[in-house]
């Protein structure tokens, strides 16, 4: 039996949350560009878990950018697929599945340019989600004639012309747009491109003012792992015990956090499913996610990843199994971390619940996340992630962060690397991992003398934009660490840390 709503009632509402008919039936209010597992895995969650609660009430139209592959599934299922929710939220073991119904129609931006702005004429249609991914908000020649234009701004530009005449420009008719594409001040971009490409196209005066003041442009920060598609053993096993296949079926982990940047009160009307679940927040300023997010969890994987793969864990799961080593992350992040983000807008206590979500989210069984992975561009997710921390620490207490040098040092010892013709290799506990770091040459050239090598490492202003060595201490810490754990190892290291 395959996922349909014909199949729907032959279905056992015993292992998977069945959606009702009348939620098949609601009215299209989101035009949502991309079918990608990231969106389907969080915003459009948020949306079918709002309308189950009789929140939202409406669906989403997709815009899929070819008419390659995934629509005949959508088509097939009637856009139904299974969201399958694993890991651990609380410290608590979660396993969920529903059926998410949120999706009304995918249509093809190539065979159904038309139907797509025909969509524009729909007074309901009120939002606009996009997630196109990094390289998807960008300048182009696109003409709005274009059928279809080519970039994902030309599309979005020719869709809200399209709702303006059809609207005769009305005040009402401005949607609220929402881009979750992973780069800083996303929507302020997408709005800046928009204003271009409507002076290029040659759009009138009245045009471009309904486009700046009768539309919203919301910055956001999105956060979930959605792997996506499950091993096919295990979805087998699930189909199996669910009683139906699922082309469409997805992972995610039970973490989600969608912050959406407004304080305007039609927006918050508008986007009502922000009242369905506790990780969507609509607020003045998103910085405050994205600190805690830049500090407490890639800063923490930063300054963890070293003495892992010293360790010779190869899993970030595998490290966090092991009590000592997450001890350790625990303690970095709520001894250290935590209190270097305390400031106006985050409370010591903020950054800890942050900070046991994180832990949650390291220990989930059923993410692969390889250290090794981390490693790529080592050095300058370091500086970016980690130096504020220090210098923030030193301001509040002159001394050392002993567990942030203790990362720093594991660090320092992992990029001890070797020459392979152009290339650099870290050899750890037998393993070769090859390095793609751009300071791996002055790292490799350092370390060619081991008795300046940390000496010289701390004091690279390319590096680190501060000589690091003029922190009290710092120098003699790092130093002290490395002899440790290139002596004793990590495991015992970590272990004569609170002792």
């Amino acid at each position: 039996m395959i996922l349909s709503k014909e199949n729907l009632k032959n279905i056992s509402a015993e292992n998977v949350t069945i959606p009702a008919a009348e939620l098949l039936e609601l009215p299209e209010k989101v035009i949502q560009f991309g079918t990608g597992v990231l969106l389907r895995g969080l915003p459009d969650y948020f949306i079918d878990k709002a309308n189950r609660n009789g929140i939202f009430n409406g669906r989403v139209l997709v815009v899929k950018s070819t008419s390659q592959g995934g629509a005949d599934a959508f088509s097939t299922q009637d856009n139904l697929y299974t969201l399958c929710v694993k890991g651990i939220e609380d410290g608590v073991h979660v396993e969920e599945n529903s059926i998410n119904s949120a999706i009304s129609r995918v249509l093809s931006a190539t065979a159904d340019w038309a139907e797509i702005l025909k969509a524009a004429h729909q007074p309901e249609m009120q939002i606009v989600i996009s997630n196109t991914t990094e390289v998807g908000i960008v300048m182009s020649e696109d003409k709005i004639t274009d059928n279809p234009p080519q970039s994902y701004p030309g599309k979005l530009l020719a869709f809200l012309h399209e709702r303006y005449t059809a609207f005769n420009g009305s005040v009402e008719s401005g949607m609220v747009i929402v881009p979750t594409e992973l780069i800083s001040d996303n929507a302020d971009k997408l709005k800046e491109i928009l204003l271009k490409l409507s002076a290029q196209n040659k759009l009138s005066w009245d045009f471009e003012q309904w486009l700046k003041t009768s539309n919203y442009f919301c910055k956001t920060l999105v956060d979930r792992i959605v792997p996506g598609k499950l091993p096919t053993d295990e979805q087998k096993a699930i189909e199996s015990t669910l009683g139906y296949e699922d082309e469409l079926m997805i992972m995610a982990e039970p973490f989600r956090l969608w912050a959406i940047e407004s304080s305007n009160e039609k927006v918050k009307e508008i986007l009502s499913f922000e009242k369905a679940d506790k990780g969507i927040f609509i607020v003045p300023s998103i910085n405050k996610f994205k600190e805690l997010k830049l500090r407490l969890l890639n800063g923490t994987h930063t300054l963890s990843c070293g003495l892992a793969i010293l360790a010779g864990f190869d899993t970030v799961k595998e490290a966090m199994a092991d009590e000592v080593f997450a001890n350790y992350v625990s303690a970095l992040m709520k001894q250290e971390i935590a209190h270097s983000l305390e400031n106006d807008d985050i409370s010591y206590q903020d950054a800890v619940d942050f900070a046991m979500s994180v832990i949650d989210r390291f220990s989930n069984p059923s993410l692969e996340h390889k250290w090794q992975a981390i490693t790529l561009n080592f050095t300058s997710k370091m500086q970016m992630r980690n130096m504020p921390l220090i210098r923030k620490y030193y301001s509040q207490k002159n001394e050392v962060p002993p567990l942030i040098a203790l990362g720093l040092a594991a660090y320092i010892i992992f990029m001890n690397t070797t020459k392979d013709g152009d290339n650099y290799v870290a050899n750890i506990n037998g393993k070769s991992y090859p390095i793609q770091d751009e300071f791996a040459e002055i790292l490799y050239t350092y370390w060619q003398n081991p008795e300046t090598a940390i000496d010289n490492i701390l004091g690279d202003r390319r590096l680190w934009d501060k000589n690091l060595n003029n922190y009290p201490g710092f120098n003699a810490a790092i130093k002290s660490n490395v002899d440790l754990l290139q002596r004793n190892g990590v495991k015992e290291t970590l272990g004569n840390l609170h002792k």
